[in-house]
C-alpha cells in the first residue's frame, strides 16, 4: 500500500511533501515519490497515530468493567478519533476488583479491532487522601510492591502512579522504575520532597495542575518542581476545562516540546451526552462536557486526544509541539518509541490522515489496516 500526494511529518517532525509505503503492519519507505499506484491523499496531512496513555473509558465502556466487550468498545471508539493505541487506566479500588480488570486486558490484547493496548496505567491506589480528586478515598493504600508485582504478573504495566509523600514511596519507586514509568500523582507533596523524588525513580507527573496544588508564590509544590526540572515529563488534559487555555500556553512553553504529553483522562461518558454515569463505583454527573461528582469535584473528562489536539492548536501551541505531544512524547513515556510515535521506516504503520487544515479526520490506519 502506498499513500501518495500528501504532506507528512517526518521522523524529525518537519512537515514535508512525500509518499509513504506500507507492507503488512510496517512503514517501508518515505520518499518524495514512490513509483506505483496508491491511495491519493492530495491536500491531506499524514501524522503518526495518536497515543492516549491515560484513559479510563469512553462510549459507555470502562476499563473497570473487566470485560472484553468494554475494551472492544473503547478500542473502536478511540480509533474513530484518530487514536491508534492506548493505555487503560485503573482507579483506586480494592485489589480484588483490579485483578479481573487486569485479566480482561491480558486476555484481550492482540485481539483489538481498533486501537491497540500497550499496557495498563495504574493511576490508583497508591495516592494521597488530601488530593484524591475523584478517586475513592476508602480504598487508598500505601505503595505495596507485592501488590504491584501480583498485578503486573497478570498484565503488563507501563505506568504506576504514586504520591511522593506516601509511606515507602521512594523505596517503591526505586524498584518499580526498573519496570515501568513512575508518576507523581494525586499528591500534596511539597516542592523539596518532589525534587528529592526525582532522584528516587519518579520521572513523570499525572495530569499536571490537577490532583495537586497549583503554583503558589510561597508554597511551591509538585507543579513547580516539574516545570523547573528539564528531565521530568508531564501530562496535560487539554479539554479547555481542566486547565485554562492561557495557563496551558504557559505550561507548554515552560515544558518545551519534548516533555508535554496530551492525555484525555476520559471516562465512559466520552462520546456520549449529558447524564449520570459511574467512575470507580461513584456517580458522575455530566453537563455541558463537564464531569463532576455530586460535590462538584472534577471526575475525569469526556474528551479525546484529537479534540484536544485541535484545542491546543487553536490556543496557539506550536504545531510541531502539538503533534509531538500526541505521538512521540507519550510513546517515550511508556517505552514504545522504537516501534510507534513517529513516521519512520521500520515503525508500525499507525497513521492518522487529516484534511489540509488538520481539523477533520480523513482516514485512520492501525498497524497497516485501514480502520476508517
Amino acid at each position: 500500500m502506498i499513500l501518495k500526494n500528501a504532506q507528512l511529518f517526518d521522523e524529525n517532525f518537519h512537515l514535508i511533501r512525500a509518499d509513504l509505503s506500507v507492507k503488512d503492519d510496517t512503514i517501508t519507505e518515505i520518499a518524495a515519490e514512490i513509483p506505483g499506484d496508491g491511495l491519493d491523499f492530495s491536500g491531506c496531512v499524514i501524522l503518526p497515530g495518536f497515543i492516549d496513555v491515560h484513559i479510563h473509558g469512553c462510549a459507555g465502556a470502562d476499563f473497570g468493567d473487566a470485560k472484553a466487550e468494554s475494551l472492544k468498545i473503547m478500542s473502536d471508539y478511540l480509533a474513530s478519533c484518530g487514536v491508534t493505541s492506548f493505555c487503560p487506566a485503573s482507579m483506586t479500588v480494592p485489589e480484588s476488583q483490579l485483578t479481573p480488570s487486569f485479566q480482561a486486558v491480558a486476555d484481550y490484547r492482540g485481539k483489538e479491532s481498533g486501537a491497540y493496548i500497550h499496557g495498563i496505567n495504574m493511576e490508583g491506589p497508591f495516592i494521597s487522601h488530601k488530593r484524591k480528586g475523584a478517586q475513592p478515598g476508602e480504598h487508598i493504600r500505601k505503595p505495596d510492591l507485592a501488590e504491584f508485582d501480583r498485578l503486573r504478573s497478570i498484565c503488563k504495566v507501563v505506568m504506576v502512579d504514586v504520591a511522593p509523600e506516601a509511606e515507602g514511596a521512594f523505596a517503591f519507586a526505586e524498584a518499580a522504575s526498573k519496570i515501568c514509568t513512575v508518576s507523581a500523582a494525586h499528591t500534596a507533596a511539597p516542592y523539596e520532597l518532589t525534587v528529592e523524588s526525582f532522584r528516587h525513580g519518579f520521572s513523570h507527573t499525572t495530569h499536571l495542575l490537577n490532583g495537586m496544588e497549583g503554583i503558589m508564590p510561597r508554597d511551591p509544590g509538585v507543579a513547580t518542581a516539574v516545570l523547573d526540572d528539564n528531565s521530568v515529563t508531564a501530562e496535560l488534559i487539554c479539554d479547555g476545562r481542566h486547565i485554562y487555555p492561557a495557563l496551558l500556553r504557559i505550561a507548554f512553553r515552560l515544558l518545551d516540546e519534548d516533555r508535554t504529553i496530551v492525555v484525555s483522562d476520559a471516562m465512559k461518558a466520552a462520546g456520549l451526552g449529558d447524564g449520570e454515569y459511574t467512575l470507580g463505583g461513584q456517580t458522575v454527573y455530566v453537563k455541558d462536557k463537564r464531569a463532576t461528582l455530586a460535590d462538584g469535584t472534577f471526575a475525569a473528562s469526556v474528551s479525546n486526544i484529537f479534540e484536544e489536539f485541535r484545542n491546543i492548536v487553536s490556543y496557539g501551541i506550536p504545531l510541531k509541539q502539538a503533534v509531538k505531544s500526541c505521538t512521540i512524547n507519550p510513546a517515550r513515556v511508556i517505552g514504545a518509541e522504537k516501534s510507534v510515535g513517529s513516521l519512520a521506516k521500520g515503525k508500525k504503520a499507525d497513521l492518522l490522515v487529516l484534511d489540509g487544515s488538520m481539523t477533520e479526520i480523513r482516514a485512520v490506519f492501525i498497524q497497516g489496516r485501514r480502520h476508517s
